[in-house]
């Protein structure tokens, strides 16, 4: 029997407060779109089997480089932060699925897997940490780690994937994400090739060890906290890197990881068209690598994002199921309040896309109708689908208004006077 963290008269009553308002809603919704040969129904069930994982980490209060300032009831260990996820899968049905982060979330498998499958949650795709130092390790990785000039600590770093892989084995996962800091600061430092040389040895050694139904992310980033040149500093590297490893090496698409302008629904286009998207983090960037929470920016750039996917869909690319996974880091904002809006925006997105009326945007784009194709776009974008996510949220038990539902709740109180209270200091994610 799941363990509900919310009780289900909580999400009852607030349902109540907005059934009438919704019905209302969703039928002149409906209505709008069968003037458009569009099935809201159909298309308020295809929303609704889209689902996104949660990043463990993302449950607690992220920081800067110059300090972190705790909220009210930090998860204490991965225990609590899966009650934390549990909590946002009840509200909105679209986050089944935990990313966990070792050795952040270090546990006993067994115990893992009970915890998770009392909350009713699964586990999605692992994450290795070679980008900050352990407590109990012999080498560090100040200089690096998969591509460090010491064979020593770059086997170390490899034995660490392996166990990530071993771990998320026995809960379930499929996957493995590997992202490093290594790079350099200064002209010279190192060199370019030899560097990059060490670091494919070394994913060839993790990529050997995955199992037969398992898949390998590699995520690529610009910059930090490298800040002259980094390993793998961009979707070009990030193709070679999974050309060069095989048929379960992909490339996975941080959101933020790209420089200011960077036609990011092209890059996907790309690497569906050459079968290498691996998958998403999902989050926002005004500047840099913000974190921020997803569509909270550029929610135009998030639905182009998904016109891309929604297009693969559409010509039946196969083997085609990119991972959607969220990695945000909440500074100011109720880590789970965040989630919660930041799942609700990746599925507006893509019930956006599955709007456009391909057939017409095709007709635009063969006849170089360059207005009319990006009028297209922008009609499907404009369309308030807020009805379809919030039908789809209640058909599967979750809430209207997840927020609003989340704070009648009074659940952040409750954690608060359960887990000790946290102090703050200096930078640093959690």
């Amino acid at each position: 029997m799941t363990d509900l963290k919310i009780a289900g008269d909580v999400i009852a009553a607030e349902n109540e407060k907005r059934a009438a308002a919704l019905t209302t809603d969703y039928a002149a919704l409906g209505e709008k779109l069968a003037r458009s040969n569009i099935d809201i129904d159909a298309l308020t069930e295809k929303v609704a089997e889209f689902f996104v994982a949660v990043p463990s980490w993302g449950v607690g209060t992220g920081g800067t480089r110059f300090a972190r300032f705790p909220g009210l009831g930090e998860p204490r260990h991965i225990f609590d932060k899966l009650e934390d996820c549990s909590v946002i899968q009840q509200l909105t049905r679209a986050t089944p699925t935990v990313s966990l982060h070792i050795p952040w979330d270090k546990a006993d498998p067994k115990e893992l897997k009970a915890k998770g499958d009392s909350l009713g949650l699964g586990f999605d795709a692992m994450n290795s940490n070679t980008f900050s130092d352990a407590a109990d390790q012999a080498h560090s990785y100040k200089y690096g780690s998969l591509s460090h000039v010491d064979a020593a600590t770059r086997a170390q770093a490899v034995e660490h994937n392996l166990e990530c892989i071993e771990i998320g084995n026995a809960i379930g996962s499929k996957a493995l994400t590997v992202w490093i800091g290594d790079g350099s600061n200064f002209p010279g430092q190192s060199n370019f090739t030899r560097q990059f040389e060490r670091y494919l040895d070394s994913m060839r050694a993790i990529y050997k060890a995955l199992p037969d139904d398992w898949r390998l992310f590699s995520e690529h980033k610009m910059y930090e906290p490298a800040f002259y040149s980094t390993v793998v500093q961009d979707w070009g590297t990030n193709y070679l890197i999974a050309q060069t490893l095989g048929d379960k090496a992909f490339c996975l698409v941080d959101l933020g990881h790209h420089a200011p302008n960077t036609n990011i629904e092209m890059i996907v286009a790309r690497l569906i068209q050459f079968a290498k998207l691996g998958g998403f983090h999902f989050n926002d960037s005004k500047y840099g690598d913000d974190d921020l929470d997803a569509g909270s920016v550029e929610p135009y750039r998030l639905f182009l994002v998904f016109n891309e996917l929604v297009d693969a869909e559409h010509r039946g690319v196969k083997g085609f199921h990119p991972a959607h996974m969220i990695d945000q880091s909440h500074n100011v904002t109720d880590p789970i309040e965040s989630l919660i809006a930041s799942a609700n925006e990746i599925r507006r997105a893509y019930a956006q896309a599955l709007l456009v009326d391909r057939v017409a945007l095709e007709g635009f784009q063969e006849s170089n109708d360059a207005l009319m194709a990006t009028e297209t776009l922008k009609r499907a974008y404009r369309t308030d689908v807020e009805p379809i996510l919030a039908e789809a949220r209640r058909r599967a038990g979750g809430a209207i208004d997840p927020i609003a539902t989340y704070r009648s709740s009074g659940y952040r109180a409750r954690v608060a006077s359960e887990r000790p209270a946290v102090k703050g200091g200096s930078g640093g994610i959690v």
